[in-house]
């Protein structure tokens, strides 16, 4: 798999091949009107740039039913229809180049689709278009190329089903194109017309079946997949039918790969891999879903939550739309699911062992103390308990472990080495150090024993059936500090390379076995000991990682050549895990091989794209770690924590988690209750019963650990809910849910009336304590100084909470704020009000307690569409616009005049190319009050693509020194079809571009750590900061997130 940014918002791709190319050739144009043609190279796995150029014009207004880009079938011209009434051509010569771009006008001002149609001797365009009187027809044109015109085509057809939106071209040999209606399909060409009625829907996707065109898939917007059939009669088209297959993800495209399997596409829900079957199942579906692709768009609201209380926050989304729509838990880091646990102090070291060579488990656990080994095992009742292997020395600590060939076992302690018979468990054979000295490290694999005794002497033993056989030992001038003999080449018994970390010089060395010759020697700098060292392999790449006393972590890649026996190391990269001295184990998790580092911060090591990733571990402290496969416990992992031993599995190695709550409706708000343990949504559900499709509105209330449903409140009919808040009021010790909803009459452009409605959790169930009738819709709702603040439509109004005669409580309003357009977004602070408005950007607004008043103290005055706000601290706000863009705005309290300071100043400009509809203060990762990075403030925003993000608002330095960094990285990293970071970033809307100022693109700056030895080097120089002090300043940023 490839993953690739492309600096732009894609708005068509398409795939071709020009004539004499051996494979296809993918062409992108992007909403700001930049195109590329890129190609796939095999031999460096990497997207190549044939052709690149921008096509936007300097006047014309952008289509409203967004871009269309189209390619003729016989390679001719690529044609873009971007602009009301003009299509613009891209010729392309007789070698497949393209040539300069050209307009032809274009009379249909309302398109609604436009394709290429097959067979025709000239490149023919169909349009599907709308008059002034909401009629849709479909006309075609031939492209002049030379005239650079139209010339009126074959055919057309007038007045078609008026939900008619999309255009199928049939390949020859039947030729024409298909039109795809809301309750009718038509075949049109210049000889036939054929139409069949279909049950109301609106398709959204469709994909082609069969290379002569004769089938076709179409998915609907309730998520149905249908097969269009055309029959024929050799060229003759005789009719169409159609048939209903089954239920997918509500598909935005759909690709038909081959041998039945189809991969739908879906914004609205996860992305899925169907399989078509010949006989339907029990329900009468044909469709298989064999894979899902997590989707968490659209984001409509998310919130911040520790619901596992060790502070560290995750993230709870309302996420897809319709049917698909669901709850996401998304947290950072690889989660460990305990299965037993036992408490156990001073844990020095753990191995597992199998009782014989070809058993698939394991059945030992040996843990190692100061000052003496218990071996642990799985009962009959699936208990670990103590047990003894009698070969083994167990009144002394262990220093290593591991299965042997030939059924037998090894133990190495201080004093010897003992080869133990795995069946029998009695010794077999004993290798005792020399007098005088012991030995300090060990390791060993199936076949072999390194160990190092006090003095620098390296003993290296073979394994035979019953025999411990010395093969070679060499005097080394330091003490040895680690060692490792992982074998990594074919033979997953023996290894030819040991590693071996030393004292004194601190360097890490590579002896070939078995004759110990020093192949290579890296000096690893500092006064920081090696104290583990590991061989190991990821996607067929060799590695050896070498980790330090105070939590840094070494990677090199390691070459070796078995002909000359050499063996050199390569890009050397420095990562810190965390401050403790890290030990390395591998360990397998579906069938991948993956290092677990333990230290203060576990980390687990695993490569993605030959890319070396490092995924937290949730866990506060790891001493030791082994794997321990047994019978009651497959695929498990034995871990030595503070006081205690726990065997658990592993979550899939990645560095997000994400957990789906399928809802079956669509939630729109989402709040977290922390007293209740309770979650509160508001969500919709859509009813379809024959023609008509019906909305029914809840509240519903679900535990916060199993995401069940415990309550439900049904809003009115037209009822919306269109925010929630938990809060307590003054004077009033409970805890509420306020829930804001507005009545949308099919008849009124915008809500008149709404609700306030105030609930308490009792034993599990909602209750209704208060309703207030608002006169709009209730926007935004927000706890203020222990009364309720409300945005309803172009008012801000403040409610305090009052007990009346009879006991119960009520909302009264308290005084109110006007002069917006529409109070969208509301966040505050203090006495302070931040109002995102619908179209005139944000204004700040302030709460006077002496008079009871709230006035207006500033605004910017520029006029952007809002979409989020967030107050980032007392003089800072973020804000989020239709246009993709985000900015900040400062208050100006310091201004001379009162002109100055009724003005919001805009200090930063980006472009996010992402529609964000809420930000949340929060990190995702636990935050280690040590670090520098545990100070820095982070946003978190959910976006419609269902994009996560973080904002980190950084210090002064670090920006200035990451704004040079990322103006080096520029220069080095160049965009996929020679897109430019620069112009992607800059601020846009439609009346200006301006470039980014005081925003950075977190993303780019990390991809440093991704790059080679060579480019990490040039930009070094240009910076005039090592390599090592870059990665280290890059490394701190991905701990924010």
């Amino acid at each position: 798999m490839l993953d690739v940014p492309i600096y732009g918002r894609i708005a068509t791709l398409e795939l071709f091949r020009p004539h004499g190319e051996a494979q296809d050739f993918l062409f992108i144009a992007t909403e700001r009107y930049k195109f590329c043609v890129l190609q796939w190279d095999t031999e460096s796995s990497e997207l190549i740039t044939r052709a690149m150029g921008d096509v936007s014009d300097r006047i014309g207004r952008p289509t409203d039913s967004g871009q269309i880009g189209i390619i003729d079938p016989d390679c001719r011209l690529i044609g873009l229809h971007l602009y009301d009434g003009l299509f613009k051509v891209i010729p392309f010569d007789n070698k497949g180049q393209l040539k300069e771009a050209f307009n032809i006008r274009l009379e249909e001002l309302q398109v609604l689709d436009i394709k290429f149609l097959y067979g025709c001797s000239r490149p023919t365009i169909v349009v599907l278009y709308q008059d002034n009187k909401d009629a849709r027809h479909v006309k075609t044109y031939e492209v002049v190329l030379k005239d650079k015109d139209f010339v009126e085509g074959p055919w057309s057809q007038n007045n078609l089903d008026n939900g008619a939106a999309v255009l199928i071209p049939v390949p020859p040999p039947l030729c024409g194109v298909i039109i795809i209606g809301e309750e009718t399909i038509v075949y049109c060409s210049a000889t036939a017309f054929k139409a069949i009625p279909v049950r109301p829907s609106i398709t959204r996707a469709y994909g082609r079946v069969d290379a002569d065109g004769s089938r076709y898939l179409l998915g609907d917007h309730a998520g149905l997949l249908h097969l269009l059939v055309i029959t024929h009669e050799k060229e003759r088209v005789t009719g169409l039918k159609i048939e209903l297959l089954g239920e997918t993800s509500i598909a935005s495209t759909i690709s038909y790969l081959d041998n039945a399997f189809v991969y739908i596409g879906s914004s609205y829900g996860d992305s899925q891999l169907v399989k078509l079957n010949v006989q339907p199942d029990a329900k009468g579906s044909y469709v298989e879903v064999l894979e899902r692709y997590v989707n968490l768009g659209p984001i409509v609201d998310f919130c911040v939550v520790d619901l596992e209380r060790q502070g560290q926050g995750q993230v709870v989304t309302c996420s897809g739309a319709y049917k698909d729509g669901s709850l996401r838990v998304v947290r950072n880091g690889i989660g460990i699911n305990e299965q037993a646990s036992v408490e156990l102090q001073g844990i020095k070291g753990m191995w597992s062992l199998r009782s014989s060579t070809d058993d698939p488990f394991d059945t030992f656990l040996v843990v190692s103390f100061i000052s003496e080994t218990r071996i642990l095992a799985m009962n009959l009742e699936d208990e670990l308990e103590e047990t003894e292997i009698e070969g083994f020395n167990s009144q002394v600590q262990t220093l290593f472990c591991h299965d042997a060939l030939f059924n037998q076992l090894v133990q190495v302690t201080s004093s010897s080495v003992r080869l133990v018979s795995s069946t029998t468990r009695e010794l077999l054979n004993e290798w005792n150090a020399p007098s005088n000295y012991s030995i300090n490290v060990a390791t060993a694999n199936a076949s072999q024993v390194l160990l190092a005794t006090g003095g620098g002497v390296l003993v290296h033993l073979e394994i035979c059936d019953g025999l411990l056989v010395e093969k070679k030992h060499i005097q080394l001038e330091h003490e040895i500090s680690c060692l490792d003999i992982n074998p990594i080449g074919d033979n997953p018994n023996c290894s030819q390379l040991a590693a071996v970390g030393m004292w004194t010089d601190i360097s890490v060395r590579i002896f070939s076995l078995p004759d110990l010759n020093l192949l290579t020697k890296e000096q690893l700098g500092g006064e920081i000991i090696p104290r583990s060292v590991l061989l190991c392999t990821f996607e067929g790449i060799s590695y050896l990682l070498c980790a330090l006393g105070d939590g840094h972590l070494l990677n090199f890649i390691l070459n070796t050549n078995s002909n000359s026996n050499s063996c050199e190391l390569m890009d050397r990269k420095k990562v810190s895990l965390g401050t403790q001295p890290i030990t390395l184990r591998t360990f397998s998790s579906k069938n991948a091989t993956h290092v677990f580092a333990a230290s203060d911060r576990p980390t687990v090591i695993y490569s993605s794209n030959k890319k070396l990733l490092y995924s937290n571990v949730n866990l506060k402290e790891v001493s030791h770690m082994c794997p321990f496969n047994s019978a009651a416990f497959p695929d498990s992992l034995a871990i030595a924590k503070e006081g205690e031993l726990t065997i658990g599995t592993i979550d899939d190695i990645q560095k997000l988690h994400i957990r789906s709550i399928p809802l079956g409706e669509h939630a729109r708000r989402i709040c977290h209750q922390e007293q209740s343990r309770t979650f509160a949504i508001c969500s919709l559900r859509y009813n379809q019963s024959g023609t008509e499709d019906t909305e029914m509105h809840f509240i519903r209330l679900l535990d916060d650990q199993t995401f069940e449903s415990i309550s439900t409140y049904a809003l009115d009919t037209y009822e919306y809910g269109c925010s929630i808040l938990s809060c307590s009021f003054s004077d009033d010790n409970n805890v509420y849910y306020c829930v804001g909803t507005a009545y949308v009459m099919p008849e009124e452009n915008e809500p008149t009336k709404g609700r306030i409605l105030v609930f308490v959790v009792e034993e599990g169930k909602l209750q209704l304590i208060a309703e207030k009738e608002t006169k709009g819709s209730v926007y935004s709702l927000n706890a203020f100084n222990g009364k309720l603040l409300a945005a309803i439509n172009q008012k801000i109004q403040l409610y305090k909470w009052t007990l009346r005669d009879d006991g119960t409580r009520e909302l009264q309003s308290e005084c109110g704020h006007h002069g917006h357009i529409l109070a969208l977004y509301v966040q505050t602070r203090g006495d302070f009000i931040v109002v995102g408005d619908l179209m005139k950007s944000i204004s700040l607004l302030i709460y006077k307690h002496e008079e009871g008043a709230i006035e207006e103290r500033a605004r910017d005055y520029n006029a952007n569409w809002m979409s989020a706000v967030e107050i980032l601290d007392d003089d800072i706000y973020l804000g989020a616009e239709n246009y993709f863009n985000l900015f900040t705005v400062r208050k100006n309290s310091e201004g001379a005049t009162d002109e100055e300071r009724s003005r919001l100043e805009v200090v930063g400009e980006y472009h996010l190319g992402e529609f964000v509809n809420r930000f949340q203060h929060g990190s995702l990762v636990m935050r280690l009050p040590d670090s520098d990075v545990g100070q820095i403030p982070t946003v978190i925003f959910g976006s419609v693509n269902g994009v996560i993000g973080v904002i980190a608002s950084l210090p002064h330095d670090q920006y200035v020194f990451l704004e040079r960094l990322q103006s080096n990285l520029r220069k080095v990293i160049k965009g996929v079809g020679g897109l430019s970071h620069e112009q992607w970033r800059s601020f846009n809307n439609e009346k200006r571009t301006a470039e980014a100022k005081n925003f950075l693109d977190g993303d780019l700056i990390e991809s440093f750590l991704d790059l080679n030895r060579s480019k990490m080097e040039e930009i070094s120089r240009a910076m005039s900061v090592s390599a090592e002090e870059l990665c280290k300043r890059v490394e701190e940023l991905t701990r924010l997130h």
